[in-house]
C-alpha cells in the first residue's frame, strides 16, 4: 500500500466473498425474482381482468404491452442518475416503484387507469435490473463475478414461473388483484432489507465520498481479519484502478465518446439481435408448433423447453467468463446459437428431434443473453458503469418489442416454422459478430493507449 493509498479493487479480488457480499448476491437475486415476477403476471391474469373490466382484444394490446415500454423507459433514465446518486439509492427507489405500480394495478377499475399502473411497474422493472448488475459487479471478486452474477440473473426467470403457478392458486381462490397485491407486498419488504446493504465501494471512490465512509464499508468486508482491518485503519486514501473521474463530464457522453463508442454500439446490436430472437420464439412458438401439425400440448412443452435450460447456460457462460476473454465466451455462445437454430429450422418433422433441439438452443441461447449484463458492466469504468448497463438493457427492449411483432408479421406472410426459425439463426450471428468488433476494438484502444502512454 504505497504511500498509505488502499486500491479497493484489489482488495477486494484478494479476498474471499464476506457476509455482507453474500447479503447484497441474495437481495439482488431476490430483486431479480419480484422483476420476473412482475414481467410475467400480467400474462397469466390478463383473461379474468379483461373479462371483470370488459376490455377487448384490441385495447387489451396495449395494457399488456405497457409494462414493457415502461421498462424500456426505466432503463434509459436509470443509469446516469445511478451514476450521479449511487446505485443503491436508485435501486431501494426502482423497487419502491415497481411495488406501488402493482399495488395500484389491484385497484384499476378501467383499461386507461392499468395501463398507466403498468406504466409505472414497468419504470421499476427497468431501473432495477441494471443497479441489481452494477452493484453486485463491484462488490464481487473478479474470479468469480461472472458466474456468481449470473446465478444472480437466474432470478428473473424463476420470478417468470413463479408469477404462473401463484396465478394459477390465487385467482380461483382470491381473483386477480390479488396477484398484483402480493406482488406489491412482497417488494416493500425487499426495499426495507435493501436499506442494510451498503453503497458500491468503487462508486464511493469515484465519487470521491469521506474517507470514514469507505472505511466503514470496508471494514464490513474484512469480516473481523485483523490484518485487513488494519491495513483499511492505516491507509489515508483510496482508489479504484480505474483513473481519475471527472463529475463534471456526462455518464452518457463517456459511453459515447471516442474511447467506447464501438464497444457501446456493438453491445446494443447484440442484445437488440439477442431479444429479438428470444419474444419472436417465445411468442409465436406455440402457433408455430401447432401450425407444423402437433397437437397443443407438444406446442406447449416445446416452447417451456426453451427456457428451462437457461440456468444451465448462464452459469456455463459465467463459469467460463471467469477463466477466459469474456466477450468471445458470450460470443461464442452466440455462435452456437446461431448453429442450433439451424438444427432446430431442420428438427420440425419430428417432435422429439425439435424438443431436443429446442432446449439445447436455449441453453446457449439463454446463456448468451443472461451474460450480457454481465459483460457490459465489465466493459465500463465506474463512473459510466450503471449508464452503460442500463441503456444497453434499453435498446434491447426495443428488439423485444420488434420481436413480439415480427412473428406475426411472418406467419401473416405465408413463411413456415422451419424457414422463420431458419431466420432467426442469422440474428444470432449478427449478435456473434456485433461482440468480435467489440471485442477487436478495445483490443485496439488498449493497444493505442498502451503506445501513448510510453
Amino acid at each position: 500500500m504505497p504511500d498509505g493509498v488502499l486500491d479497493v479493487r484489489e482488495f477486494l479480488d484478494g479476498r474471499g466473498i464476506a457476509p455482507t457480499q453474500w447479503l447484497i448476491l441474495v437481495l439482488c437475486f431476490l430483486v431479480m425474482v419480484a422483476d420476473g415476477f412482475h414481467s410475467s403476471a400480467i400474462a397469466f391474469v390478463a383473461p379474468a381482468f379483461a373479462q371483470e373490466l370488459g376490455i377487448s382484444k384490441l385495447a387489451l394490446g396495449p395494457v399488456l404491452s405497457a409494462a414493457l415500454v415502461g421498462l424500456g423507459i426505466g432503463a434509459f433514465a436509470a443509469g446516469p442518475i445511478a451514476d450521479r446518486m449511487g446505485r443503491k439509492r436508485v435501486l431501494m427507489a426502482a423497487v419502491l416503484v415497481c411495488s406501488v405500480g402493482s399495488l395500484l394495478s389491484a385497484s384499476a377499475k378501467t383499461a386507461p387507469a392499468l395501463l398507466v399502473y403498468r406504466l409505472t411497474t414497468g419504470l421499476g422493472i427497468g431501473a432495477a435490473m441494471p443497479n441489481c448488475t452494477t452493484l453486485a459487479a463491484e462488490f464481487l471478486p473478479a474470479r468469480l463475478r461472472s458466474m456468481l452474477s449470473n446465478l444472480m440473473f437466474c432470478g428473473f426467470p424463476l420470478g417468470a414461473s413463479m408469477g404462473g403457478f401463484l396465478a394459477a392458486w390465487l385467482i380461483p381462490h382470491a381473483g386477480w388483484r390479488s396477484v398484483f397485491l402480493v406482488g406489491g407486498v412482497a417488494p416493500l419488504l425487499l426495499v426495507v432489507l435493501l436499506t442494510r446493504v451498503p453503497e458500491s465501494i468503487r462508486f464511493m471512490v469515484a465519487r470521491g465520498w469521506p474517507a470514514k465512509d469507505i472505511k466503514a464499508v470496508l471494514v464490513r468486508v474484512a469480516k473481523g481479519d485483523e490484518a485487513a482491518t488494519a491495513q483499511i485503519a492505516a491507509a489515508s486514501s483510496f482508489r479504484a484502478a480505474e483513473g481519475p473521474v471527472s463529475a463534471a463530464r456526462s455518464p452518457v457522453a463517456l459511453i459515447l465518446g471516442p474511447r467506447y463508442l464501438t464497444g457501446t454500439l456493438m453491445l446494443w446490436v447484440t442484445y437488440f439481435m439477442g431479444l429479438l430472437l428470444f419474444y419472436t420464439l417465445t411468442s409465436w412458438m406455440p402457433m408455430l408448433v401447432r401450425d407444423a401439425g402437433y397437437s397443443v400440448s407438444q406446442a406447449s412443452v416445446a416452447t417451456a423447453l426453451f427456457p428451462l435450460g437457461g440456468g444451465v447456460g448462464a452459469l456455463a457462460c459465467g463459469w467460463l467468463m471467469d477463466r477466459r476473454n469474456s466477450t468471445r465466451v458470450v460470443a461464442g455462445a452466440y455462435l452456437l446459437t446461431a448453429v442450433l437454430m439451424l438444427v432446430l429450422s431442420a428438427s420440425t418433422r419430428g417432435i422429439g428431434p425439435l424438443m431436443c433441439a429446442t432446449f439445447f438452443a436455449g441453453v446457449a441461447m439463454n446463456g448468451a443473453q443472461t451474460s450480457m449484463p454481465v459483460l457490459a458492466a465489465s466493459s465500463y469504468p465506474t463512473e459510466a458503469r450503471a449508464s452503460g448497463v442500463s441503456w444497453m438493457l434499453g435498446a434491447g427492449r426495443i428488439g423485444g418489442i420488434v420481436g413480439a411483432m415480427t412473428g406475426g408479421v411472418l406467419v401473416q406472410a405465408g413463411f413456415s416454422m422451419a424457414q422463420i426459425i431458419a431466420g432467426l439463426a442469422a440474428t444470432a450471428l449478427i449478435a456473434a459478430l456485433a461482440l468480435y468488433g467489440k471485442d477487436y476494438a478495445s483490443r485496439a484502444a488498449a493497444a493505442l493507449e498502451a503506445a501513448s502512454s510510453e
